[in-house]
């Protein structure tokens, strides 16, 4: 698999995440440690995913546990602050993208079946392509999240300059 632009959506998230004025959401929707948590948890778990495949397994990708906002506090409280979980983030980012380039077309291939869920709303329940999967990441998973993060930025930081 070609990984670019996965990795170029990690970097766009990194650097954004690094930002040193990230604040809490309006909405009560996640904080930036949050965030980076449930990155986190879903690189780890399409990793895996990716791993069971190679090694001829046939694993299942669900991503409740990586919604569960006890799972996040959990992993935010492994972590020794935002820069701890901003490097976990970018070590998990690089080893999900390792295995994926390794992955033969036949491996990518393989259907995986999926359950997704978004704002408490099931969004997939099929099986998906490993390729499928690891790309959404790329195409929509971390843009999303670059996103809800440069949206914790105080408003005033985000302009240009004068209006």
């Amino acid at each position: 698999m070609d990984t670019t632009a996965l990795r170029s959506a990690y970097k766009k998230f990194l650097d954004v995440a690094a930002a040193p004025d990230l604040g809490e959401a309006a909405d009560g929707d996640w904080n930036a440690d949050q965030v980076l948590a449930h990155v986190l948890s879903v690189d780890a778990a399409t990793a895996a995913v990716a791993l069971g495949v190679a090694s001829g397994a046939r694993p299942t990708f669900d991503n409740r546990i990586c919604l569960d906002r006890w799972n996040l506090d959990r992993i935010i409280a492994e972590h020794s602050g935002r820069a701890g979980l901003i490097s976990h983030v970018r070590h998990q980012a690089a080893v999900l993208c390792d295995i994926a380039d390794q992955l033969s077309e036949q491996a990518a291939a393989v259907l995986v079946p999926s359950f997704l869920m978004s704002d408490d709303e099931v969004v997939l329940d099929q099986p998906v392509a490993l390729a499928d999967l690891v790309n959404g990441l790329a195409g929509n998973h971390v843009p999303v999240h670059t996103r809800q993060l440069a949206d914790l930025r105080p408003q005033a930081s985000l302009s240009d300059g004068p209006e």
